[in-house]
């Protein structure tokens, strides 16, 4: 998966970013919040139909998502409610993140793009939901084509080059692809578990 590559490359960063919240008296749950209040608020931008410059916003403010595991890990205050409160915030601000996109596509009367956003939101969500219960049963998994460090990479670069459509018509169909992944891996491993 990209997302480990990514965290392995940016461990420096991560951790720079960790000492200076330590520093300040960031917790890893006020980090959480901060960063899911910053990447939602690009909602706005979306809607505005300022693509680009939620682009950039995402660029600059997506990263934070991974310091606050890291600050946890510093500062020995890994917890289940904060790794619950985490994942939780995750998949509101990126269904916070499409919603701000469905806006802009309803007000110009462009419903073309709406039902792939709506796609691609529910794929995103069973990714995440098949990850949860296959873990809460005892199969653990982290495969999966498109984890959420790819789906936002596919933004991203979607609105950096103002070809949303184009972005959507590969999130869409590759999200629910990823979900029906870790759904026959969870049977497979469910069948070897006998």
């Amino acid at each position: 998966m990209f997302s480990d590559a990514a965290r392995r490359w940016a461990s420096a960063i991560l951790h720079g970013a960790a000492r200076v919240c330590i520093r300040v008296g960031i917790t890893p749950n006020v980090l959480t919040l901060g960063a899911f209040a910053l990447v939602s608020s690009i909602s706005a931008v979306l809607a505005l139909g300022q693509f680009r410059w939620a682009g950039i916003l995402l660029l600059l403010t997506v990263w934070l998502d991974a310091v606050d595991g890291t600050l946890a890990r510093m500062t020995n205050r890994v917890t289940p409610f904060g790794a619950f409160f985490d994942a939780t915030l995750d998949r509101y601000a990126e269904a916070i993140l499409y919603l701000g996109l469905m806006i802009y596509y309803l007000r110009h009367f462009n419903s073309n793009p709406v039902l792939l956003i709506y796609l691609t939101v529910v794929g995103s969500i069973i990714i995440s939901y098949a990850r949860a219960k296959a873990e809460s049963v005892g199969i653990p998994i982290r495969e999966g084509l498109l984890t959420r460090f790819e789906r936002l990479a596919i933004l991203v670069l979607a609105l950096l080059f103002d070809r949303i459509e184009w972005g959507l018509w590969i999130l869409a169909p590759l999200t629910n692809l990823t979900a029906i992944q870790r759904i026959v891996v969870v049977w497979l491993r469910s069948q070897t578990a006998k």
